[in-house]
């Protein structure tokens, strides 16, 4: 078991409020992942979850025991730090016997346990080395190894990956995947990499100053954003977003912004201010303006060549857009272009609050009735 149950949890620094007041629940098996930029308090939540800091208020508990004054070494936790933390003068083997030598085991259990893991973090073949011969993925896999050795509740792991190179950190990101669908343990991973987020975690859960924007799947969080944070910190290029009004005229819901305007669909909405978002992918470098939808007419400023695609980004009024484009779209720098986006692939926020905003049509069972609302989803 592995479920992780966090009640108003707290952590403040002085005046500072690193983590305020934040409830989550981690369901036993889950691969959460605790995304956000530098500064926004993931790294401060798992070292209180591990027992490593305590919590200015609010609680803990691991499979609905209260843990929340445990020393960590009571929680039955394992924690992989950013640096391996390995012992320098012990072998492999050693490294990956430490815990399990610490909590006085028999030897041939010993010796049994590690092997095992060993072998299924294929570095059985290492076990005479020092942490000082191994690259820095083998490494990084006699860490998760020392963990796995203590068969925990749960396992906690503070941006592992940072120290690998581009390409050794997605065959070890690859490798932990596969890793926690063999175990079916609980992992809470910290990274600021929306990458490793994405391909890995069974739900996300992103931070913005100590306080939890969102938590969903990998596709909740970038197919329905609930804040304009989320929005603009997953996703590469960023979400493009523009102040608009939002109106109806003859019948139609309409949006105008800073030259993007366009009509969504059939009915009638009350007059208000939205922040329009639009994921650099969903737009298209268009011939004319679509009937319906939205388009406006930009200025090609800069072409990123990416291989299999390109990143055009536009000058749109004061604004600034990204697109993703295939290769086979020519444009060069001061081209005038004109970008369209289908009505069902535009966001709404709030801009008073940031807030995710809905469509309510007459008939929620069918997405194609007229609109006649817009609400905080």
């Amino acid at each position: 078991m592995g479920k992780i149950d966090i009640t108003e949890l707290s952590r403040s620094f002085g005046s500072t409020n690193a983590v305020a007041s934040v409830s989550l629940s981690i369901a036993d098996g889950d691969f959460l992942v605790l995304l956000g930029p530098s500064g926004c308090g993931k790294t401060t939540l798992l070292r209180m979850i591990a027992g490593l800091l305590e919590p200015s208020s609010g609680s803990i508990l691991i499979d609905d025991v209260e843990v929340t004054e445990k020393a960590a070494k009571d929680r039955d936790l394992a924690m992989v730090f950013q640096s391996y933390a390995l012992y320098p003068h012990l072998t492999v083997a050693k490294n990956l016997a430490y815990p399990l030598r610490t909590r006085r085991m028999p030897r041939d259990l010993i010796a049994a346990r590690v092997a095992e893991v060993a072998k299924v973090l294929e570095i059985d073949g290492l076990l005479d080395r020092r942490p000082k011969a191994l690259s820095g993925g083998q490494r990084q896999r006699v860490a998760v190894g020392r963990a796995l050795v203590r068969n925990p509740s749960a396992f906690l792991m503070d941006e592992p990956l940072s120290n690998l190179d581009a390409k050794l950190r997605t065959q070890t990101r690859q490798e932990l995947t596969a890793l926690h669908r063999r175990l079916g343990a609980t992992f809470v991973y910290v990274t600021h990499d929306q990458v490793e987020a994405m391909t890995m975690a069974t739900r996300i859960a992103v931070l913005n100053a100590g306080q939890i924007e969102q938590v969903g799947t990998p596709q909740e969080v970038y197919d329905r954003p609930a804040t304009t944070f989320v929005a603009g910190f997953v996703g590469s290029p960023a979400m493009n977003m523009l102040a608009a009004h939002v109106s109806s005229e003859d019948g139609m819901v309409r949006v105008d912004g800073d030259t993007l305007a366009g009509v969504l669909w059939a009915g009638s909405t009350p007059a208000i201010d939205v922040v329009v978002g639009v994921r650099p992918e969903h737009l298209e470098i268009a011939d004319r303006a679509p009937a319906i939808g939205l388009s406006a007419l930009a200025m090609v400023d800069l072409v990123e060549n990416l291989g299999s695609e390109q990143v055009v980004s536009c000058v749109i009024g004061s604004s600034r857009f990204a697109v993703r484009a295939p290769r086979a779209r020519e444009v060069g720098i001061g081209d005038a272009v004109i970008l369209s986006v289908r009505p069902e692939l535009v966001h709404f926020f709030d801009p008073r609050d940031s807030r995710r905003l809905e469509w309510y049509p007459d008939e929620p069972a069918a997405a194609d009735r007229p609109v006649t609302a817009l609400a905080s989803a």
